[in-house]
């Protein structure tokens, strides 16, 4: 049974990295925005309750740290980015 959670709590997180990578591929900035702190708050939210295992902790760490950099900048002229 613990493995079916893991599973599913894979498919959330990447499913939420997809999302954003593809808002961020078609140039929409605030939804692109809006999933990444969807992503960090799930991720946050599995980190806390001990949901994820070493691999996964050090993979979605790698992916929110890839998805950060790419995300600097990436609002529209007058918005700063609100998922700091």
């Amino acid at each position: 049974m613990l493995s079916i959670f893991q599973k599913k709590t894979n498919s959330e997180l990447e499913s939420l990295i997809n999302s954003t990578k593809s808002s961020m591929q078609n140039n929409y900035k605030d939804m692109a925005q809006d999933y990444f702190k969807d992503f960090c708050k799930k991720y946050n939210e599995l980190m806390e309750s001990g949901a994820l295992n070493d691999k996964q902790k050090n993979y979605y760490s790698e992916q929110r740290d890839i998805l950060t950099e790419e995300l600097k900048g990436f609002t529209h002229k007058d918005q700063k980015p609100y998922w700091h």
